[in-house]
């Protein structure tokens, strides 16, 4: 089953119905991507715009909906006790007019809408850049509890296969507090696919075969992440032959826990970490799923300018499914 097949089923068979905003409402990517979710039953769109803009287009285009709702951030009904709430999320002293003004932008009012429960999550980027969608979920959302930086990381997935790869998008020289943290939060986006979580922290040593500051960083890293996890499988500094081939493990890291069978690898840098993504894309053929947004208190996720519509239904999918998996560890 793939990776979209088993989150839609999860979400489809939780007794919640998720509620996505799409704050490029009037895009038709975004739009065919909100039918084809609301007919399905997945989600709930919520697209942000003008509503006579949305349902022209809905209409020229013969689209169709379950369930939908369209919120126009310049004529909303709550917008004194949106205004309020928003400067009690920044967190810092800011001026009424500031807030208002901000949430005339479709990113900052779609974060509101998931920051204060109207929402369970969002999608944007089809039209706006990374900072754009990112910036308001680390300005209001913040980070989960536990947690003190958001990361990037692919799910890659070429037939049965699947790993994750991290940090690919976000941190760009993580230390090695970093380095153990976004292992952890790899961890839950593994779970959340099944994933039995087998996590190494990837240099171009192994076990001390070299030396160095980022050979050290790395080696920390999977000491701090052992320390505070020692449930999880776990080692590094590993190179990635001695992570991923049971044969190469056997003779330059016998004593590795992971034997070889390493599913979630961390990056000692982003540089590394978006390069090799990009090569296991092109040279095997594996699809790169995300950048997934991890380590926020509620999901927001960003799109490529390029998506298309399947595109778009997936990453709501997914986002849907990070919302689920929240819900979940706050009920446990």
């Amino acid at each position: 089953m793939s990776v979209f097949d088993l989150l839609k089923n999860k979400v489809q068979n939780s007794n919640k119905t998720y509620q996505i905003v799409f704050p490029e409402g009037n895009d038709l990517r975004v739009l065919k991507a909100a039918s084809k979710l609301s007919l399905a039953d997945i989600v709930k769109p919520i697209l942000l715009g003008e509503p006579e803009e949305i349902k022209a287009l809905i209409t020229k285009e013969n689209l169709e909906f379950s369930q939908l709702e369209i919120i126009d951030p310049l004529h909303y009904e709550k917008q004194k006790n949106m205004v309020q709430k928003f400067i009690d999320a920044r967190r810092k002293d800011i001026a009424k007019s500031e807030a208002e003004k901000a949430l005339e932008d479709h990113n900052y009012f779609g974060t509101m809408l998931v920051k204060i429960g109207q929402a369970d999550g969002m999608v944007s980027g089809a039209t706006h850049s990374t900072a754009a969608t990112v910036r308001p979920a680390l300005q209001l959302i913040h980070t989960a509890a536990g947690m003190n930086r958001v990361s990037g990381s692919f799910i890659m997935e070429r037939a049965k296969e699947k790993y994750i790869f991290a940090d690919c998008a976000i941190n760009i020289d993580p230390d090695s507090e970093t380095l153990a943290e976004i292992a952890y939060q790899s961890v839950q986006t593994a779970r959340m696919i099944d994933i039995d979580p087998k996590v190494a922290f990837l240099s171009f040593s192994t076990n001390g075969s070299a030396k160095g500051e980022m050979v050290t960083k790395v080696r920390e890293a999977a000491t701090i992440f052992h320390q505070q996890h020692p449930e999880i499988v776990s080692d590094g500094e590993l190179q990635f032959d001695a992570a991923f081939v049971p044969d190469v493990a056997a003779s330059k890291a016998p004593a590795s826990a992971l034997k070889g069978q390493a599913n979630i690898f961390i990056f000692p840098e982003l540089q590394s970490g978006n390069i090799s993504y990009k090569i296991t894309q092109r040279l095997a053929n594996f699809t790169a799923i995300g950048p997934i947004l991890q380590g926020l208190q509620k999901p927001v996720n960003d799109l490529s300018r390029g998506a298309n519509t399947q595109d778009i239904y997936h990453i709501a999918i997914l986002t849907a499914a990070q919302a689920l998996l929240r819900d979940e560890q706050n009920e446990g």
